[in-house]
């Protein structure tokens, strides 16, 4: 990046983005909702993936996309004060992205809610009650909304109107974040409900399944949307990668100590599962026999309740496992922040990007 990466001058205004990435995204649903209604095809299937696309949802991947835009954008040819339309179509794919893995980790994690509504295989066994195998054809029916999601993911990418040149450039990163985020994912399905006292082992997951996912990958592409170099986005990782790890290590602590009305998921699933997380992996190592033994005996249990679940808290706080996890949440922020006032960024750019790390990492349970 040049030593003043952008001409923005004016605060870069996420909430006006938003709305340009959900109008987007409702567009295009509705161009598909039209298209399959002319083929006589299922309503419901574009319906459930429309509510589920747009009823929600941070837009934190689009919106980072956007972020990685400005950044990348040459003082020698000043960035305009908004994006260009194909720039928030590709970002809005990322979103489109999004919906598929979440539900499709939803199945994988047998989750019954997902933004304080059914998740998508709950909601298609409860339209089809009548069915005498329903949660098996829920299951099943949300295993293709979730494929077609995917689908369209790279419909949007490329009708976005890309030149050749960038839209090449995209697929790399969108390639890359795809088989990276897979590959997370698999990692984590082979961790749990075999919970250990591995950190590294609990990190690498984090890394993998949410850091580039989440933050590094999507700002990435913002870059390439810009005409980057691949070198030139160092900065961007190394701003990136702490701030996803302190991310996902504060939804590891929603996900057991957090407010389900504000959440919109259970506090329970991860505890029932035997989520491999770093709160549960830094438990493990500091509890003393006793409490560790408690641990094993309950995390990981289907049939998990609250008062299992609140014995559990107990000897997280109690062994120095929330205190210490939320120590590394600050500690990542803080490494997050340096790499920005590093980074030749404009101070709207830098702006942007501080604000987006304080709002990922101070969510509160």
């Amino acid at each position: 990046m040049t030593a003043c990466a952008t001409a923005v001058t004016e605060p870069i205004d996420l909430a006006g983005l938003r709305l340009r990435i959900d109008a987007e995204l409702a567009g295009f649903l509705d161009g598909r909702a039209r298209a399959a209604a002319a083929q006589e095809f299922p309503g419901e299937v574009t319906s459930l993936i429309r509510d589920f696309v747009l009823d929600g949802g941070k837009r934190l991947r689009p919106l980072l996309c956007a972020l990685g835009w400005y950044a990348a954008a040459d003082a020698e040819t000043p960035a305009p004060p908004r994006p260009p339309l194909p720039v928030v179509r590709a970002a809005a794919s990322l979103e489109m992205f999004h919906a598929f893995a979440m539900i499709h980790d939803d199945i994988m994690d047998g989750s019954d809610t997902r933004r304080g509504a059914p998740s998508v295989h709950r909601a298609l066994a409860a339209r089809h009650a009548e069915r005498s195998d329903a949660d098996r054809f829920g299951t099943h029916a949300a295993i293709l909304l979730g494929d077609l999601a995917h689908a369209w993911s790279d419909a949007l990418l490329h009708t976005a109107g890309l030149p050749p040149g960038r839209l090449a450039a995209a697929r790399g990163v969108v390639d890359t974040m795809r088989w990276e985020v897979m590959y997370g994912q698999y990692l984590d399905l082979t961790a749990t409900g075999r919970p250990t006292a591995d950190l590294g082992r609990a990190l690498r997951i984090v890394r993998y399944k949410t850091a580039k996912y989440t933050v590094e990958r999507p700002l990435h592409l913002g870059a390439a949307l810009a005409g980057t170099a691949p070198a030139r986005t160092a900065v961007l990782s190394a701003y990136a990668l702490p701030l996803g790890e302190a991310f996902q290590l504060r939804d590891d602590i929603l996900g057991v100590y957090g407010d389900p009305a504000v959440t919109g998921k259970s506090v329970l699933d991860d505890l029932r599962t035997g989520k491999q997380t770093v709160l549960l992996a830094v438990a493990l190592a500091r509890a003393d026999p006793r409490r560790r033994d408690c641990l094993r005996s309950l995390v990981g249990r289907p049939d998990l309740d609250e008062d299992g679940a609140r014995q559990v808290r107990a000897v997280m706080r109690e062994s120095g496992a929330l205190g210490e996890v939320e120590r590394l949440i600050g500690e990542r922020r803080r490494q997050a922040l340096r790499a920005l006032d590093r980074a030749p960024l404009s101070p709207a750019v830098a702006d942007a990007l501080r604000r987006t790390a304080h709002a990922l990492t101070g969510r509160r349970a």
